[in-house]
């Protein structure tokens, strides 16, 4: 038993050996076929690779499995942080949404309380967009409005959101609005935070640019974009969007409103205010005629400075004069 172990062992070792050679051997001999450069080695080389590589689809197979299988373990990776991003942020939108709510009812209980009346600006009368006229030369709608809805030219209207255009053109029925997008289109606006004021051009685009900024520097994407009231047009403070900067660095708005969707638009009314024209006619309208005391005519209290009073005046002591003043 022990000498058939001790044969078996001396047959083991040089087969190995010669395995182990014909194996380096094989490899140094790819290694100069490839490494050769002639044409006939070229030929050869792509005989041999269009024999041989068909037949080795088989053995890819597990490796194309394996990296498709990482691959959608990583997608699915990314589809999970994707989720629980997702996740937080609706969990915080809820959050603020019941802060908004409590905040409403509880402006909503103070307005009852102090009985606040609100801008006559601020109202409005809602009307359905019955045609798209817009082309790429003219951006306008029409809707079911008015002179007998008591709509009047110039008069902004809006979406649910945001600033839309005004209203260019009033019949017995029906109105025309020009967009904001429309190349006629030009109105007074502030950006926020910085209150730089600007103009908002419509270029029949869909994100019309500002110009004639104040200070450019103090603007930055993302800034918000409001009406300024200025020229008496829009009332003050209505939504327009957002700055935004294109890729020639011209800074432009994208609109709050959805143009795709036009279906309802709300039509601010507008009443002219108060003109003042006299010079502190503001501070004093109508001044009210001072207290008479009770026995000294009216002629008396109004004396100019320095004037003698009538001689049917009585004299008027220190402490009188200031009872009459009071």
């Amino acid at each position: 038993m022990a000498r058939s172990k001790a044969r078996t062992e001396d047959y083991v070792g040089p087969v190995r050996r010669i395995l182990i050679g014909l194996t380096l051997f094989l490899l140094f001999a790819l290694f100069l076929l490839w490494r050769i450069d002639s044409p006939r080695v070229e030929r050869f080389r792509a005989q041999l690779v269009d024999a041989v590589v068909p037949n080795f689809e088989w053995a890819l197979v597990p490796v194309t499995k394996t990296a498709d299988a990482i691959e959608n373990f990583q997608s699915y990776q990314r589809i999970a942080q994707q989720n629980q991003e997702l996740r937080r942020e609706l969990r915080q939108m809820q959050a603020w949404k019941e802060a908004a709510l409590q905040l409403e009812q509880e402006n909503a209980k103070l307005r009852d309380l102090n009985n606040v009346r609100l801008d006559a600006r601020l109202s409005y009368v809602t009307g359905v967009v019955l045609a798209d006229s817009g082309s790429p030369f003219r951006q306008s709608v029409l809707i079911n409005l008015g002179a007998r809805d008591g709509v009047v030219d110039g008069w902004a209207a809006m979406d649910g959101l945001g600033l839309v255009g005004r209203i260019a053109g009033v019949g017995e029925r029906t109105s025309r609005v020009i967009l904001l997008t429309d190349s006629n289109s030009r109105i007074p606006v502030t950006v926020q935070p910085s209150g730089q004021t600007a103009i908002l051009t419509g270029d029949n685009s869909a994100v019309p640019p500002l110009e004639f900024i104040e200070n450019r520097e103090l603007v930055r994407p993302g800034d918000r974009v409001l009406s300024s009231g200025d020229g008496g047009v829009f009332p003050a403070g209505l939504l327009v969007g957002e700055v935004v900067q294109d890729k020639d660095r011209r800074l432009r708005v994208r609109l709050a409103a959805d143009y795709e969707r036009l279906e309802f638009l709300r039509v601010m009314r507008s009443h002219p205010g108060e003109v003042v024209e006299d010079t502190g006619a503001l501070i004093v309208m109508n001044p009210a005629t001072a207290p008479v005391a009770e026995g000294v005519p009216e002629a008396c209290l109004d004396l100019a400075e320095g004037q003698a009073p009538p001689d049917e005046c009585p004299s008027i002591g220190p402490d009188e004069t200031a009872e009459v003043t009071q």
